[in-house]
């Protein structure tokens, strides 16, 4: 008996392949041993996956310090959680394009200017959402050069691994967001201009607190350095805005916005 994954040879007694550690697989599939796999796989608390995402919040730096430094088996890879995270943000968008996506008291629609502020933000949010996969992967390699130039005395991470740093984070960030949005949208509890408002802070806060915790460093030693690395990421979403406004002009979704 070969194992079915990388064709080693295999003992009868063998439950798992010696050479590559999967699962020798007996039985024919059915859709308890499937469901049983799910469950296995995304449900269960010692999952790589679940494990994976609670300790990004908890210990940021296990994850991610542990890759760049050779741990490559007890926590997703990067490249696996940033392509989840575009999966997700995918399923997110068709969600919400099924949804009436209303800013009810967000902007007073009985007038011109509220009708067109209100069709304003959601042209950028259709932009946005239509484009997040290369939103995402675009502002990466921005943040990795400022944390570089921000971080360049303590010389622990090279341009690269600080890529991994921010893939890590911003794929966590992804994750969340495709999670918790739809259900805040289903409830009414939060509208889609607060919700968008929202994103940035958060992962201004987030990317600040994954820095301080794989850095090591003391709150007086992040705390100016968080305002010349927010101070860059700041200038970075004014151009990329601007840019972004501009190729809306020009594909023509501004063209529905309320005449006068």
């Amino acid at each position: 008996m070969n194992c079915k994954n990388c064709k080693t040879a295999l003992h009868e007694s063998d439950d798992y392949c010696r050479n590559c550690g999967g699962k020798v697989i007996r039985n024919r599939l059915t859709i308890k041993s499937l469901f049983h796999h799910i469950s296995e796989t995304y449900f269960n608390y010692d999952n790589k996956l679940l494990r994976t995402y609670l300790t990004l919040f908890s210990e940021p730096e296990e994850v991610i310090v542990g890759y760049i430094n050779g741990t490559r088996k007890k926590y997703v890879d990067v490249i696996g959680y940033f392509a989840l995270a575009i999966t997700l943000s995918g399923l997110q968008l068709f969600f919400l394009s099924k949804l009436d996506m209303e800013m009810p008291g967000y902007y007073d629609t009985t007038t011109e200017m509220g009708k067109k502020q209100e069709a304003f933000t959601k042209a950028i949010y259709t932009f946005t959402t239509e484009y997040q996969a290369l939103v995402l992967m675009l502002y990466i390699p921005f943040y990795a050069l400022f944390a570089k130039l921000v971080f360049r005395k303590y010389k622990k991470f090279n341009y690269t691994e600080l890529l991994v740093v921010f893939l890590y984070c911003q794929a966590h960030l992804s994750i969340t967001s495709a999670v918790l949005i739809p259900l805040l949208s289903i409830s009414d509890s939060m509208s889609l201009g607060l919700m968008s408002s929202l994103i940035l802070p958060i992962q201004f806060i987030y990317f600040i607190y994954a820095l301080k915790r794989v850095y090591e460093l003391s709150t007086r030693q992040m705390f100016f350095r968080t305002l010349v690395f927010l101070l860059w990421m700041f200038l970075l979403f004014i151009v990329l805005s601007i840019l972004s406004a501009v190729v809306m002009y020009k594909s023509g979704m501004f063209d529905n916005l309320p005449k006068e």
